[in-house]
């Protein structure tokens, strides 16, 4: 299905003389608001290709219809929400699930949507039909080093399909754990994973970089190898600059002050970027922003400010990906609003008012900082976040949009209604 640009401006048209209002009233109130609309339109969220079908649970999953069947049917639901919002110029590709095995029309393909490629990822948190030795009791860390040297050798062919279709960073991501008291020595754990890594490194192209993804807990429950982000800080310092650290937001414990630790990543120059979703509990990977809007605020307060102290272009020097599974919602759906809330948080961000937040802070005034945060978190941005969608040739109000248009019903008359997105 392609989305042409005249539909998009006939519902722009349609919504124009409410959005205008809302916005004038908006830029009369913001300051800098042009420039704030910039920013946005230039803020490109990166969608993984495992999240375009539903996702599922430990007890079961209720697939969805006209799901993505191949690599090229993922670029082009990609290419979809790009067309809608304007924001998802680029995808991430899991291996083995996106094999590519014919790089040019892959990258014909992507092309052809405005799209580029983001981060690879490695799997070694399952086993794979064709692989003869097993994952159970871990890959890099792993104590026979046969089934160590197998899962080095999976992420160096990750990073070759990477190269494939011009992919710059390879997201190393481990289930390696221990679910008992006395199941796995610490120490070497940490050693033979750690040595592992430096294989990995060692074969990473000059231009590429290395994000060492941490949980906290899942599937192993009573430990991980790289369990909090001072293990992947630990590892990444001791690779080398290439290495650095990737937050996902529901990797942690309940309650983790997770701008805290962005802020500390920022200033050690060592923050790949995020991985987006939201949680009540633990990492239920729910759409982004509806569960604490306010923490996902605050974290972007760090990001705006650390990025600005250190001159980091914000669309470009940090990876931003959504990472969420669609258990009940259409997964387009979930990821046109995901998209929107983060764009809303950015924004959010942008406004507030640094020096006065900067002289509560000298003035050991909470009162003052808390009124100037909330002051910002309190505005109504989305004829902003919407704005910088009209300029940038997306629609106003792409949920209604994808829904006045039968996206999905459309894509079940291409695909058929029994199919299953690859991965998942």
């Amino acid at each position: 299905m392609q989305i042409k640009k005249s539909l998009i401006a006939e519902h722009n048209d349609l919504n124009c003389s409410e959005h205008q209002r809302r916005f004038e009233w908006a830029s009369t109130r913001i300051a800098n608001c042009d420039s704030i609309v910039a920013r946005v339109a230039a803020f490109q969220i990166t969608i993984p290709s495992w999240a375009l079908g539903t996702g599922g649970t430990r007890f079961g999953r209720f697939a969805g219809s006209g799901e993505p069947r191949t690599l090229l049917e993922k670029i082009d639901d990609v290419g979809l929400l790009h067309a809608i919002n304007r924001s998802c110029g680029s995808i991430s590709l899991h291996i083995p699930w996106d094999s590519v095995d014919d790089a040019y029309s892959v990258r014909t393909r992507a092309s052809s949507h405005g799209l580029q490629f983001d981060a690879v990822n490695s799997n070694t948190f399952q086993d794979q039909p064709s692989q003869p030795l097993s994952y159970k009791f871990g890959s890099l860390s792993h104590v026979d080093k046969a089934v160590r040297n197998q899962a080095v050798e999976h992420n160096i062919e990750t990073i070759r399909q990477g190269e494939l279709v011009g992919s710059k960073a390879l997201t190393l991501w481990l289930s390696d754990g221990s679910c008992f008291p006395g199941q796995i020595d610490f120490r070497r754990s940490f050693e033979r994973t750690l040595e592992s890594m430096k294989q990995i490194y060692r074969a990473l192209p000059a231009d590429w970089k290395m994000y060492i993804e941490y949980k906290a807990f899942e599937p192993n429950m009573y430990s991980m190898t790289v369990g909090d982000w001072g293990y992947s800080h630990m590892f990444a310092s001791k690779l080398g600059k290439q290495a650095l650290t990737l937050v996902d937001l529901g990797h942690h414990l309940p309650s983790a002050n997770i701008e805290q630790i962005v802020a500390i990543l920022m200033m050690e120059g060592k923050l790949a970027g995020f991985h987006f979703n939201d949680s009540k509990y633990g990492d239920d990977d729910l759409t982004v922003g509806s569960i604490n809007p306010y923490q996902l605020f605050l974290v972007f307060c760090e990001l705006v400010r650390g990025m600005d102290e250190q001159k980091m272009d914000h669309a470009r020097d940090l990876g931003w990906m959504i990472d969420a599974s669609h258990n009940v919602k259409d997964p387009l759906e979930d990821l046109l609003q995901s998209v929107e809330a983060i764009q809303i948080a950015y924004t959010q961000a942008l406004i507030v008012d640094s020096q006065a937040l900067f002289q509560a802070q000298e003035a050991s005034d909470p009162v003052a900082a808390q009124e100037v945060l909330q002051a910002a978190f309190r505005t109504d941005v989305r004829p902003i976040v919407a704005e910088a969608r009209r300029r940038a040739g997306g629609a106003l109000r792409p949920i209604e949009f994808f829904r006045s248009m039968n996206v999905r019903a459309n894509l079940i008359g291409e695909r058929g209604s029994l199919t299953r997105s690859t991965g998942l």
